[in-house]
């Protein structure tokens, strides 16, 4: 978990990074680009859309203005995406364990 803070319109927003958060942002993104593949879709989808950039906002300090929830959104994808590559370059700089053979006696 990790703690971010934005400043979207002279407003200063802070959130918790969690698994949760991650997960919503994660499904927002694959909302979005369903949207974006079969725009005909989009009302389809368009009520999930909505829902959870609502789950998202909800985890926001303090509560987020209407007016401020788009860059809000886009900020806190920025961050998780950030995240995302923060872990995944630590995992590829990691040696990999290597298995020990056991000689047989």
């Amino acid at each position: 978990m990790s703690t971010k803070e934005f400043d979207v319109n002279g407003t200063d927003y802070k959130i918790v990074i969690t698994e949760q958060v991650i997960g919503h942002v994660n499904n927002l993104k694959d909302l979005y680009n369903a949207a974006y593949e079969d725009p005909e879709s989009f009302d389809d989808v368009s009520a999930e859309i909505s829902s959870t950039i609502n789950e998202i906002a909800s985890t926001v300090e303090p509560t987020a203005e209407d007016s401020d929830l788009d860059g809000l959104i886009q900020e806190i994808i920025k961050a998780v995406d950030t995240k995302a590559d923060q872990i995944t370059k630590e995992l590829q700089s990691k040696p990999k364990a290597t298995k020990k053979s056991k000689s047989k006696k």
